[in-house]
């Protein structure tokens, strides 16, 4: 498998328009960019806006599409590799470096594009402030290259992300390389804020209590699809709880999983340093759960604490990493 950093920023594909991108979701690309037909279904994603990380995942599936789109040329050497300026004049400029033409005008031509646009919602994971512009090129096989698609050294981008000083489980996003590879037909379990109809249901149902540490403030409270709602495309029974912001990321990251055996928190070893989270360790649920609500917890703690078996529904451990006997 291969991992891509692509820029997801206006305007940043030459002069072209009519991209549509939502990095958390999909992203959109035409024959006209280099690289093109090189991203394929299983490979790793990673967007950026020219300035940050935004995020990354994996790529679920790619629609291919034909449409048609105005491309500039060069008027000198009548190749189309112009970039326009925002500040600097000139407003065009040929990067073909045998030629570098400079002018206030470019030609224009309309012509067939084979369209793309990426499915990766599942595996999503935002990395805001943790790499910036410069790190990110010197991760690129060809670190100097303009391309909106360029190649990343895996081992090497894995690392920084895992390492760096705002590090990053990577556990969603192998658990949904796997499932991909191995043709799995379960869907990667995700958190997502819900819309807003579905947080006053939830609301109605608990009232302002977050699920892990109970009363808060309502502004305070998301609503937490337990499974991918961008995919399944419906709320279901059972499928949300209501957690404080903070709790919501963590448990989005699986550094806190609820053992569907006890119905307790579980806090990974990276947040023990934390004395706030630390405490969360093994106690309960705040509010009721249904079945249904434990057969959601119980996909998400497979994926987080199982290893590789996406499918099992391990003991869960106590204090001191010790488990629980059957």
């Amino acid at each position: 498998m291969t991992t891509w950093l692509v820029l997801a920023k206006a305007g940043s594909k030459r002069i072209s328009e009519g991209y549509d991108d939502n990095p958390a979701t999909h992203y959109s690309w035409d024959s006209t960019v280099n690289n093109h037909a090189k991203l394929k279904v299983g490979d790793v994603i990673a967007l950026w806006d020219g300035t940050e990380l935004l995020g990354l995942s994996v790529i679920e599936g790619i629609e291919v599409g034909q449409g048609e789109k105005d491309t500039p040329y060069c008027l000198k050497c009548g190749k189309a590799d112009v970039a326009e300026r925002k500040k600097k004049l000139p407003r065009f400029v040929c990067w073909n470096q045998e030629c570098k033409h400079e002018s206030d005008q470019a030609g224009w031509k309309r012509k067939r594009v084979t369209t793309y646009r990426s499915r990766h919602e599942a595996g999503w994971i935002d990395a805001r402030g943790t790499l910036i512009a410069p790190e990110l090129r010197a991760l690129c096989m060809q670190p100097a290259s303009q391309n909106s698609l360029r190649e990343l050294r895996p081992d090497d981008f894995r690392h920084a992300i895992t390492h760096g000083g705002v590090p990053l489980p990577l556990s969603v996003v192998d658990t949904t390389q796997r499932m991909i590879t191995e043709g799995h037909g379960t869907a990667t379990i995700r958190v997502r804020k819900g819309q807003p109809a579905f947080r006053k249901h939830l609301l109605e149902v608990f009232g302002e209590m977050c699920a892990f540490t109970g009363p808060a403030p309502g502004q305070a409270l998301e609503a937490a699809h337990l499974y991918s709602y961008a995919a399944k495309g419906r709320h279901h029974k059972g499928g949300g709880l209501l957690l404080r912001r903070d709790l919501h990321r963590l448990f989005d990251l699986g550094l806190i999983a609820v053992c569907p055996q006890t119905k307790t928190l579980h806090v990974a070893d990276a947040l023990r340093a934390y004395p706030d989270y630390a405490k969360l360790n093994d106690s309960p649920l705040t509010v009721r759960v249904t079945d249904d609500h434990l057969k959601w917890l119980t996909k998400h703690w497979a994926m987080h604490r199982a290893g590789t078996d996406a499918h099992a529904s391990p003991a869960c451990p106590r204090r001191g990493g010790h488990r629980i006997e059957h």
